[in-house]
């Protein structure tokens, strides 16, 4: 079961997302866009997209951060091993609330604005609720390990995202992650 959770699921995953985003060219060339709600309300809309949007942004970097930058070149930069983990709880807990609040105010506008309402798809319903426990998930496992310098995701997790680019997957390393953090991954 580990060899497929973590050696094969993310080259399964990564297959389905090409094939997805080639068959939607071939069968939805012109229905790659957002439909926009700005019209039926925008005072909220200005505040929440934002919101989610740079928090996602922050997000994304110190994911890419956490995974793809290695000890060796932190502490080549004289970052301590405690310095870095202040700096991913706050920084990362800062950026996760962000995105949580402008996806929260996002939901509140198409819940309380009746056009915005009617314009939402189930689609969108989905996509909100897999963003939002993906959020929450990520940040709930992060501030559960909290003591000390936490759980060190950078001797374990971030090795093994890493081999995925290699084509050759440690998945070794991801057996004592924590239930959280192997959930968020």
């Amino acid at each position: 079961m580990t060899v497929f959770l973590w050696g094969v699921l993310p080259y399964l995953a990564f297959v389905l997302l090409v094939a997805g985003l080639v068959w939607r060219h071939r069968y939805d060339k012109f229905g790659w866009t957002t439909r926009s709600s700005q019209i039926y309300e925008s005072k909220l809309l200005n505040i929440a997209s934002p919101a989610f949007h740079y928090g996602i942004l922050f997000v994304l970097v110190g994911h890419v951060v956490g995974l793809f930058v290695p000890v060796s070149w932190t502490d080549g930069l004289g970052v301590t091993e405690h310095t870095y983990h202040l700096f991913s709880l706050y920084g990362g807990t800062a950026a996760g609330a962000l995105t949580v609040v402008g996806i929260l105010l996002l939901v509140h506008r198409r819940r309380t604005k009746a056009p915005v309402f009617r314009a939402t798809t189930v689609n969108d319903k989905l996509m909100y609720l897999v963003l939002l426990a993906a959020i929450v998930l990520g940040m709930v496992a992060k501030l559960s390990h909290t003591s000390g310098d936490g759980y060190d995701y950078r001797a374990s997790i971030a090795p093994w995202s890493r081999s995925l680019f290699t084509l050759r997957p440690d998945t070794g390393l991801m057996a004592g992650v924590p239930a959280l953090y192997a959930i968020h991954a």
